[in-house]
């Protein structure tokens, strides 16, 4: 296993609906902000969830180099595959960097089992570790009846494990409100070399509660993405516990 970090001590234009084909908001560099207030979801628990597959492009080599030896193929839809451990070597964690309105400041995520509370401080809590993209994957929820008491969270995704694979997985990340349409943020831009990536900031401005789309990848891990956004915690190495042989 590798050895990660782990804890030791002007606004765009609003959306009011989603897509009536797909009831979602696709944040994208275009379109990067939405208030959940004026949806109407500041309430209830925002459940935030990971998944991800492998991309079909490196199944099998390439999609035309299969049509040209079956053309009947053609006729068919691409397959979406979702990987296993025995395709791909890659485990990515969701996790929730936290500020709240009183100072205090932490790390949600799976490495050493920082799991969280959600009706408690932090009032954010992860449901467990996917270790190999289940169709499920993570799951953060966040307790946003105690809004008041949250200043900032910065939802991220890392790889655990040796080898950067943000290129060979396609991996997105979704926010379902108590309220109104989901809200997705898809990590396809080829980042060979990264190893995080943080992807979306949730900001209580002015008793407003934004999400931002940042989709910024970093080659560190955990503490780089702190001094990008200056949460100023105490980091060191962090280590996975073995999962459980059958």
């Amino acid at each position: 296993m590798g050895i990660f970090d782990g804890l030791r001590g002007g606004r765009s234009a609003d959306f009011d609906s989603g897509s009536a084909a797909t009831n979602a908001i696709e944040l994208t560099a275009r379109h990067r902000q939405v208030s959940l207030t004026k949806q109407g979801a500041a309430t209830g628990n925002l459940r935030i969830n990971l998944t991800w597959r492998m991309r079909t492009s490196d199944i099998g080599g390439s999609r035309r180099e299969s049509l040209l030896r079956h053309p009947l193929k053609a006729l068919k839809p691409p397959e979406v595959v979702g990987h296993s451990q025995s395709m791909v070597n890659v485990d990515l964690d969701l996790g929730c960097l936290y500020e709240l309105a009183d100072g205090t400041k932490g790390v949600v995520q799976p490495l050493g089992g920082l799991l969280g509370d959600v009706n408690a401080p932090p009032y954010v809590k992860l449901s467990g570790d996917d270790r190999f993209g289940s169709a499920s994957g993570e799951t953060i929820y966040v307790n946003l009846d105690h809004r008041e008491k949250i200043k900032r969270l910065l939802v991220f995704v890392y790889i655990y494990d040796q080898t950067p694979a943000f290129d060979r997985t396609h991996a997105i990340v979704t926010l379902y409100p108590s309220n109104g349409p989901r809200i997705e943020i898809g990590l396809d831009e080829r980042h060979p070399q990264a190893r995080s990536c943080a992807v979306v900031l949730i900001e209580n401005i002015k008793d407003e509660l934004m999400v931002r789309r940042e989709v910024k990848f970093v080659y560190g891990f955990q503490a780089e993405l702190d001094r990008l956004y200056g949460w100023g915690l105490q980091w060191g190495r962090g280590f996975k516990n073995q999962p459980a042989s059958a």
